[in-house]
Formats: C-alpha cells, structure tokens, sequence
C-alpha cells in the first residue's frame, strides 16, 4: 500500500525572466513585467510529496523532521533572500521561470530521497499560479 506524504514551506527570492540572447523588445514581449531589469519578488509556497510504502517497523514513508531539515538545509537556505539570477548558480544559465524552480528544487531532493520513493515538488508563485514537477 502506498501512501503520500506532504511537507509545506516557503521561501522569499527576487528574479528576472530574460534571455540574454534576445533583444529588449522580445523580452518584453514574452515576459512583460517579469523582464524588469531591476528584479520582482515572489513569496513562493513549496509542498514536496514523497510517495511509498509504510516502513513496518517505523510506520513511516519518511520521517517527516527528516523531509523538513533536508528542505531547510537544500532549499530554503539556497533559496530563500536571494537573488536568483545572481546568487544561485544553477540559475546562472537558466532562466528562472516557475517551471524551472521547481525542477532545480526535485533535482536537489531527489539524491536524498529512498529511490524506491517518489518524489513530487508543487511550487506556488502567486496563490493562483503553480506547477507540478514529479521527475
């Protein structure tokens, strides 16, 4: 029997849509607003799900203090009062876009996760725009 276990967190980071190969007008025809030269913020809510079997001795899929420090100690504190175009590398070369935040945080769990486990990474922008990434 699986079962589906949830973890909500969040983190406060600035960004910019760009591409550095395009002109100003392009961008600010693709990512209006978001293309501002001196950065917006957002207040993101993150849920990671990890998906698998009940341990029987623990009664556990996943020690949830275990989920909470790994997403402390991987995401939040990477993430969290920064600049992400600036101050995280893996945004050095791709564009910080929802969609790729949310990848950037599966691929820093996934190495820490059972791999018989599933993992899925739900990340808000505003309250009404969110993506789902699940590997």
């Amino acid at each position: 029997m699986k079962v589906k276990i949830s973890r909500k967190a969040h983190f406060n980071a600035a960004h910019r849509l760009y591409r550095k190969d395009w002109d100003d007008a392009k961008n600010d025809s693709v990512f209006g607003k978001c293309n501002n030269p001196n950065f917006h913020g957002h207040n993101y809510e993150l849920i990671v799900s990890v998906n698998g079997e009940i341990d029987s001795d623990t009664g556990f899929v996943m020690d949830m203090k275990v989920l909470k420090d790994l997403i402390k100690d991987e995401i939040e504190d990477a993430l969290d009062h920064k600049n992400l175009n600036l101050e995280v590398p893996e945004f050095k070369e791709l564009n910080p876009t929802a969609e790729n935040i949310a990848v950037v945080i599966w691929n820093k769990l996934r190495p820490h996760i059972a791999k018989e486990n599933e993992l899925e990474v739900v990340l808000y922008e505003t309250p009404r725009n969110f993506v789902t990434y699940s590997g």
